[in-house]
């Protein structure tokens, strides 16, 4: 006999990386979760084979700081237990813009980056997510293809060891990232295609870790020179301090200037880049690693929110919808904030509600947009990017892009609004509003820094011997 108690819903998630395990905290609200990973996910802190851009450096901006911690309380207190680190923007970050202004520094600053590396990232937060009853992590299992026809998904085919089943779902969750199927799933269903776009600027990543030289293991900023799309090939470079007193430095160059996987070689590509700030600091630094590269950056985009046909019990989010070229940092932050448009969607309406798959995909588009018009915005004037032709609007609006950069380096007030866009707290609408306007036309001005804003201590901490504690 029923007791009248309805069963609980169930959810399949299809990924175990970082947006799949934020997705299954949501979605446990309302289901009993299983999160489908192809990988045996570490115990901890540790890479994994299916995240190779994991060795490279990542930036948590302050919009992914704030839905992360609101998707997870108190997470970001456990991370920095942990050894991150929150470093404030653009008190701890001395950053050269693509155009070649560099960008002052001061101390009131709103904007907060998390500063970790990606493994312990992603450990801190699969740690958290797991320990809720609702959630079943089935490792070492490929998802096939959706169960279901082109009105309704009804779960997903699975292969685990040498069996495959079906997991049947009331939501199934596309959280796999770059790599994602669903185009191809979608169309096994009877679905018409789903629109595309990629600009690819041929960007090669090579990372390295290093001992944090001198005295510099406690609170050294941020060091970032952007490369500049219109002196092709473009090179940049990064050190970011993280934790276990380490330095991860991702140097990066576009078709036809790209970084090899050579040790004798990395510090003279950054001797190469449109500054040897980052060269000179490395200069007498203890290598940890050897070097490592990816090529898997190119701009990828799926627009399933724009689907003529949308099937219920079925949603995409975070890199699977859109992957970015990392040297920008916003894929984590626009993964967050697609969960947190899920979160949205479902304390709205029913998971099984006629519609519900659609406005998550519609929400979740939103914070992708965002980042994805970040990224584009300049990697399409790179030569071979792109098989379709700049439009005007993407001229015009890249033309007043610059002039917003230029603004942001003589004006602190002009800077904060454009670290508003830049952390992800805002959309690139912002840029547009009358005050920033009239700071970009009108404001005052000072003159550009002719080179990077550190300090003299900041410069004699690198150079200096001597570790850190040894000193007087």
């Amino acid at each position: 006999m029923s007791d009248g108690i309805a069963p609980r819903r169930t959810a399949v998630v299809i990924g175990g990386g970082m947006t799949g395990m934020l997705a299954a905290s949501v979605l446990a609200e309302h289901a009993d979760v299983t999160v489908v990973e192809r990988d045996l996910l570490p115990d901890g802190p540790a890479p994994r084979k299916g995240l190779p851009q994991a060795r490279h450096a990542h930036i948590l901006w302050s919009g992914g700081v704030k839905a992360l911690e609101e998707l997870l309380p108190g997470v970001v207190d456990r991370l920095v237990a942990r050894g991150a680190r929150k470093a404030h923007i653009m008190t701890d970050l001395v950053s050269k813009a693509p155009s070649g202004q560099w960008f002052r520094r001061f101390t009131h600053s709103r904007h907060v980056n998390l500063l970790c590396s990606r493994d312990l990232l992603d450990a801190v937060v699969r740690e958290r997510v797991l320990k809720d009853p609702r959630i079943t992590l089935r490792p070492g299992t490929e998802a096939l293809a959706l169960e279901g026809g082109t009105d309704r998904v009804s779960g997903v085919r699975v292969r685990s060891a040498d069996s495959t089943s079906t997991l049947t779902a009331d939501l199934v969750v596309d959280a796999s990232g770059r790599a994602g199927r669903a185009p191809v799933w979608l169309r096994e269903l009877g679905l018409p295609a789903v629109a595309e776009r990629t600009v690819d600027t041929g960007l090669t990543y090579a990372s390295r870790l290093y001992r944090a030289p001198g005295r510099t293991a406690d609170g050294y900023p941020i060091v970032n020179v952007q490369a500049d799309p219109r002196q092709a090939p473009g090179r940049a470079g990064i050190i970011l301090p993280i934790e276990g007193g380490r330095w991860l430095v991702t140097l990066a160059g576009t078709r036809g200037g790209q970084p090899t996987a050579d040790n004798e070689a990395f510090l003279d590509f950054a001797r190469t880049l449109p500054h040897p700030v980052i060269s000179e600091l490395l200069a007498d630094a203890e290598p940890l690693t050897d070097v490592v590269t990816t090529r898997s950056t190119a701009n990828k985009r799926r627009y399933y929110e724009k689907a003529a046909r949308w099937p219920e019990g079925f949603a995409v989010l975070g890199d699977a919808m859109a992957g970015y070229n990392p040297v920008y940092g916003h894929g984590l932050s626009a993964s967050a904030l697609s969960v947190l448009a899920l979160r949205g969607v479902l304390e709205r309406q029913h998971l099984t509600a006629p519609g519900t798959a659609r406005r998550i995909q519609k929400a979740a588009a939103r914070p992708v947009e965002n980042a994805w018009s970040l990224a584009v915005g300049q990697d399409v004037f790179y030569p071979g990017a792109s098989d379709q032709p700049l439009t005007r609007l993407e001229t015009t609006l890249a033309a007043f892009v610059d002039r917003a950069v230029d603004a942001g380096a003589r004006n602190p007030r002009a800077l904060r609004i454009l670290l508003d866009v830049m952390s992800m707290e805002a959309s690139p609408a912002r840029l547009l509003m009358p005050d920033m306007l009239a700071l970009v036309w009108f404001g005052r001005k000072k003159p550009l820094l002719d080179g990077p804003p550190l300090t003299e201590q900041e410069r004699k901490a690198a150079l200096d011997p001597a570790p850190l504690g040894e000193k007087d």
